[in-house]
């Protein structure tokens, strides 16, 4: 398998999105004509990377109980769960202060808000607010801003401690955490090792994830089933869905515009909704459309690096200059996979060069 015609990425950013997955991106490579030298196909690479950013995952554990109850139960925190997974990141802050919550809910009230401010990059917030005496959930949180903050030697060696102790290392924010972590290092078997055994929606949803970028989109399709029978119509069940959609490619990129359109029609549009229609759109080879959606996405995020990454991509398609956007991306976000791609082609191009000079 051609991982550059192949692959799809998501990363919990988180939020990875870039606190997740974000908030972890997710991009699919579409096929292309290659060029006929180096530079040619580096250009080509680059205009078959189709980014789009996965949500942040919710940690509850929605199990057939849960379910139920929710159907007697009035759920105080689907609407800032629903803000939260669909990138409205800051609508998630203000609709936090709910009276009277259990204490349950208010820690995941806690720990939503808190990976919230990390999606939108207040890393030293998250740092300052959560101290040594807060749950294992918060602490686990805390330790995805240090990481994504640059301090990821520490983080690893917390995470890695905290992990070995069996009296917290079942958490289900902290197995999350730990999945999120090192998905950002690549390191997907050891994600594996935390998230494998599921037991919440989030847990589930970044499986998939996972699996997708092993190229087994087999083993995705297994977790999204496990999804659909706990809850069909979640929001999370539904991402994941147009996640392995577009893995699948082929008629199933229709399906997945059809998620990402019912979402747009349901709830507030926001960032990840536009770049998900968008690398839709690119796959079926509407790229004026997506190019308005991803203008509309730039709007609302100046510096969002999934939206700049797929501008890049598409203006490449439609023959448009390209070069702002990237070097927008080089200087907000280094890291990005598209800037260590290009880097790295740039790099083989000029040894090239030399090699026949």
């Amino acid at each position: 398998m051609d991982d550059d015609e192949n692959e799809v990425h998501a990363f919990a950013y988180l939020p990875l999105t870039v606190n997740w997955i974000p908030p972890l991106p997710l991009y699919s490579a579409q096929g292309g004509k290659r060029g006929g030298n180096l530079k040619d196909e580096a250009e080509a690479k680059t205009k078959r990377l189709f980014y789009f950013r996965a949500p942040d995952l919710d940690w509850r554990n929605h199990h057939e109980a849960a379910v139920m109850a929710a159907a007697t139960t009035p759920d105080l925190l689907f609407g800032l769960r629903n803000s939260f997974y669909l990138g409205a990141y800051q609508a998630a802050i203000n609709s936090s202060d709910i009276p009277n919550l259990p204490a349950d809910d208010a820690l995941e009230r806690d720990v939503l808000v808190h990976r919230s401010y990390i999606a939108l990059g207040s890393y030293q917030l998250v740092i300052s607010e959560i101290d040594s005496s807060a749950p294992t959930a918060l602490q686990a949180v805390k330790l995805l801003a240090l990481y994504l903050s640059g301090d990821k030697e520490s983080a690893i060696s917390s995470l890695q401690e905290w992990l070995s102790d069996s009296a917290i290392s079942n958490n289900p924010v902290l197995r999350l955490i730990a999945g999120i972590i090192y998905m950002h290092e690549q390191d997907y078997n050891e994600a594996l090792k935390h998230t494998n055994s599921g037991g919440t929606m989030e847990l589930h949803a970044l499986n998939v994830q996972i699996f997708i970028k092993m190229h087994r989109s087999d083993y995705a399709e297994k977790q999204l089933k496990i999804m659909q029978q706990i809850d069909e119509d979640h929001t999370l069940t539904q991402l994941a869905n147009a996640w392995l959609d577009l893995a699948v490619g082929g008629s199933k990129i229709q399906e997945a515009y059809l998620i990402f359109q019912d979402f747009s029609e349901k709830y507030q549009m926001t960032g990840v909704i536009l770049n998900g229609k968008a690398v839709c759109c690119m796959h079926m080879g509407r790229f004026d459309e997506a190019e308005s959606l991803l203008l509309e996405a730039l709007n609302k995020d100046a510096k969002d690096a999934e939206t700049l990454a797929n501008l890049a991509v598409c203006s490449l398609h439609l023959g448009k200059p390209s070069s702002r956007y990237l070097n927008q991306l080089k200087l907000s976000h280094p890291d990005h996979v598209l800037v260590a791609r290009l880097a790295s082609a740039e790099d083989n191009f000029d040894r090239a060069l030399k090699s026949i000079a």
